[in-house]
C-alpha cells in the first residue's frame, strides 16, 4: 500500500542528504570568518531536517552530516588537524583514535536532537515564531560547537596544540578564539535559517504549530 507520508518524508530526507553532500565536498560548503578560521554551512541541512521531519530527520541528518565529515577529513583531509575527526589519519607521532569518531559524530547529531529540543519542547508554548525558532536553534548550535571544541580539549589538547605549534598554555585562547569567530556566526546563521524555513513551511513543519 502507497505510503504518502513516507514518501514525502523519503523525498524530503534524500533531498537535505543531496544538499548535505555538496555542502561537504564542495568549497561551496565554507564561507571566510577570520584568518584562517573558516566558518561551515554543513549544519545548515540538518536544522533545515530537524524542522521540517521532526527529531526523526534531525538525528538521520546530524549522522549522514558526522559521516560525511569523517569521510572528508579521511580521505581528503583539508588541514594537518585531520586526526581530531578520524583515527586513520596521522601527523608525525600523532594520530587519530576511537575518541576522533566520537568528536566527529556526537557534536553533529546532536544539533538536531538539540534544534528539536530547544524549539518544539523547551520553546513550545512560546508564541514569537522568530524568538521561538531563532533563539532556539541558535543555542542549540552554539551548544554543539562548545561540546565540539571541549572534547577537542579533553582528549587531544596537547596534540592538537602541537598541530598548531602553539603552547598547550595557548590553547584555551585559540579554542575561545574560534567559538567568537567561526562558532556564534556559525549558530547565528543556523537561527536565521531555521526561522525562515519555520516561516514558509509553517503548518507544514513537525515543530511549528
Amino acid at each position: 500500500m502507497y505510503d504518502k507520508k513516507r514518501a514525502l518524508f523519503l523525498t524530503k530526507l534524500a533531498i537535505l542528504i543531496a544538499i548535505e553532500i555538496i555542502i561537504a565536498v564542495t568549497p561551496l560548503g565554507s564561507l571566510p570568518a577570520i584568518g584562517p578560521i573558516v566558518m561551515t554551512l554543513a549544519h545548515i541541512p540538518v536544522i533545515i531536517g530537524a524542522i521540517v521531519l521532526g527529531i526523526k530527520g534531525g538525528l538521520i541528518m546530524g549522522f549522514v552530516y558526522g559521516l560525511l565529515s569523517f569521510i572528508v577529513w579521511t580521505f581528503m583531509p583539508p588541514s594537518p588537524i585531520a586526526f581530531l575527526f578520524t583515527p586513520f589519519y596521522s601527523l608525525g607521532e600523532i594520530s587519530g583514535n576511537f575518541f576522533s569518531l566520537v568528536i566527529c559524530f556526537v557534536p553533529r547529531i546532536l544539533i538536531g536532537l538539540l534544534t528539536y529540543f530547544f524549539i518544539a519542547i523547551i520553546f513550545k508554548n512560546v508564541k514569537s515564531l522568530f524568538f521561538k525558532t531563532f533563539i532556539g536553534a541558535t543555542i542549540a548550535n552554539f551548544i554543539c560547537s562548545v561540546i565540539l571544541l571541549t572534547l577537542v580539549y579533553v582528549f587531544f589538547g596537547q596534540e592538537y596544540a602541537m598541530a598548531l605549534n602553539a603552547p598547550y598554555e595557548a590553547l584555551i585562547g585559540i579554542i575561545t578564539t574560534t567559538i567568537v569567530t567561526s562558532g556564534i556566526p556559525e549558530s547565528i546563521l543556523g537561527g536565521l535559517v531555521a526561522y525562515g524555513v519555520a516561516k514558509v513551511y509553517k503548518g507544514d513543519t513537525n515543530l511549528v504549530d
